[in-house]
């Protein structure tokens, strides 16, 4: 049974596009992982200031395992750098963050 990890960002409305250059930039970082199956990064249109980091896992077991492998580490190092100055942007872009858990009950796609 898949698995659905959410990352809730607060980020305030001067700091949205900055997140979304940093993620652009660790794109390809993730997809490789073995069990992953799918990842979307949710900009929050009205009422509110949180991003949703939507990845999709085959199983917590994959989930785990990429969460403590060299992928992640390079990938947060490198918005962490940017969060020092380092890179093109200057501090951290979310004020804020909060990991929802989900196991998928039932699914739906386009019919052929």
């Amino acid at each position: 049974m898949s698995v659905v990890k959410i990352n809730v960002l607060s980020v305030p409305a001067e700091m949205r596009d900055e997140l979304e250059r940093r993620f652009a930039k660790r794109a390809g970082m993730v997809e490789s992982a073995d069990g992953f199956e799918w990842f979307e990064l949710l900009r929050p249109v009205e009422g509110t200031d949180r991003y949703l980091v939507y990845t999709r896992w085959r199983s917590e077991e994959d989930f785990q395992a990429w969460q403590q492998g060299e992928a992640f580490r390079r990938g947060h190092a490198q918005a962490a750098q940017a969060a020092q100055g380092h890179g093109h942007g200057q501090g951290t872009a979310a004020t804020g963050s909060e990991v929802w858990s989900f196991e998928v009950a039932e699914s739906a796609s386009p019919k052929s």
